[in-house]
């Protein structure tokens, strides 16, 4: 007995060849990830808020949206444009969240299609998305966290699972529906 997936609306049987003309579209797959992605650059910026600033005490509240504009630019850059620090890692912040969701939004059908669950995709993918963000901050800036240190390494990968678990689950339901 073949399951049926559901994909954009559209029913299968699980047959790989049978979705060639089945797929997203890329509106839908652009529109899906760009919530998706916002959806999941609230949940990171909360767990943030509440692990980071309220529980391990690494940086004020306030800190959280201008810190992409430090890592990119540098704590000197962030520290001088001032209130544009914020606006800028604000900016930062949910262009490459909404990047990331297209990404996962393009590639979930292929996974949808061979049985994968969102979640267990979710969690490779947040491994995947920290090291890639974090080489790309080690090229664009010297400052930066030590990314060799474990503490860094776990907290980094527990953040980034807050970040695509619901990205993930977003993704799927938004793919799921006409």
């Amino acid at each position: 007995m073949a399951s049926n997936i559901h994909i954009s609306g559209v029913e299968g049987n699980g047959d790989s060849t049978s979705y060639a003309s089945e797929m997203p579209s890329w509106k839908a797959i652009i529109r899906a990830g760009v919530i998706a992605g916002l959806t999941g650059g609230v949940v990171i910026w909360i767990y943030e808020a509440l692990v980071w600033v309220g529980a391990q005490h690494l940086l004020p509240l306030a800190g959280i949206p201008r810190n992409a504009t430090g890592l990119v630019f540098g704590k000197e850059v962030q520290e001088s444009i001032g209130i544009w620090a914020y606006i800028i890692g604000i900016a930062i912040h949910f262009i490459f969240s909404s990047a990331w969701g297209v990404l996962f939004a393009a590639i979930w059908p292929y996974f949808c299609r061979r049985g994968y669950e969102a979640t267990l995709v979710a969690l490779f993918y947040a491994m995947f998305a920290w090291i890639i963000m974090h080489v790309a901050i080690m090229i664009a800036s010297d400052n930066h966290p030590n990314y060799y240190d474990p503490v860094v390494i776990i907290g980094g990968f527990m953040s980034h699972f807050f970040f695509t678990v619901p990205l993930a689950l977003t993704v799927k339901r938004r793919l799921s529906i006409q």
